[in-house]
């Protein structure tokens, strides 16, 4: 199946967040000529999701999208799991896409009755926002998408989920859903954890105010995610609980390395070690 073949078909989405939102906006912008069903349990985003044009109707149940072609859910980890427990598809053709940003516990909780239905996937990337009126038109293109586990998917849902990417412009990689999470406490979960504390750090200090007027593009960029939603970072951490302490841990070892050069004034080892951390950007 190519990506031209994902023409009029209705998409379920589960969630009416900056994720959900985003990739009906992109469907769109490309031309897709697709019906949109919106399911969320706030209100007011399904009347946002309607007033943007983010969705076509609003259902209120999961059997309301058991007939749709593609079912998308945008939600946070511990729901996706909760979900995927009581979906029942009723095509046989549909494929189920969850965009979790942990996949072992979700891949492992589908059942295996339903197995087949789903692609457990992981887009890399975002912002600090979330609501509908987040959603950006350009937020997946150019950008990577991990598909984990996808031998556990059924050969039409691999086919739909993969050209599903290719429409929205997307690199696709492929892993193990356990490898994955390994690589994302890394990349994504410790980062998260470190602009929290970087955050509070400030906002624990006598005039946090006067701190943060003196902050330039680096405390910026830094701090940025540190205003995404706790109630969704606190979901991930927790099924990401073992990767997440052995990335938290190698980074504490070397800030104490930082430390203990600058406490002994060892200024040569410091500027050796800023070095190698320069090297990174040759494999980025």
């Amino acid at each position: 199946m190519q990506a031209e073949e994902i023409g009029l078909k209705q998409i379920g989405i589960v969630g009416l967040g900056l994720m959900g939102g985003s990739l009906a906006l992109a469907l769109k912008k490309s031309g897709s000529e697709c019906r949109f069903l919106g399911l969320d349990h706030n209100p007011k985003h399904c009347q946002e999701a309607l007033d943007l044009g983010l969705v076509d109707e609003i259902v209120d149940s999961l059997d309301a999208l058991s007939h749709c072609d593609i079912i998308v859910l945008t939600i946070p980890v511990d729901g996706i799991i909760a979900v995927a427990q009581q979906l029942k598809p009723a095509n046989p053709n549909t494929t189920v896409i969850d965009f979790g940003s942990t996949k072992a516990k979700i891949s492992a909780s589908i059942p295996t009755t339903t197995r087949h239905f789903f692609v457990t996937a992981h887009p890399m990337t975002g912002t600090e926002k979330f609501g509908p009126t987040a959603a950006l038109p350009d937020l997946y293109k150019g950008k990577v998408v991990v598909l984990c586990d996808i031998e556990k998917s059924g050969k039409v849902q691999q086919e739909t989920a993969k050209a599903l990417f290719q429409r929205l412009g997307m690199k696709m990689v492929f892993m193990g859903a356990e490898e994955h999470d390994r690589h994302a406490a890394f990349i994504s979960h410790m980062p998260h954890a470190l602009s929290f504390a970087l955050a509070n750090a400030v906002m624990r200090q006598e005039d946090p105010e006067s701190i943060v007027a003196l902050a330039g593009g680096g405390f910026k960029d830094m701090s940025r995610i540190a205003k995404s939603s706790p109630s969704m970072w606190e979901d991930i951490f927790r099924q990401n609980k073992t990767n997440l302490i052995d990335a938290i841990e190698a980074f504490e070892k070397e800030l104490k390395m930082c430390r203990n050069m600058v406490e002994n004034e060892e200024w040569k080892a410091l500027n050796g070690w800023m070095q190698e951390a320069n090297s990174l950007h040759d494999i980025l």
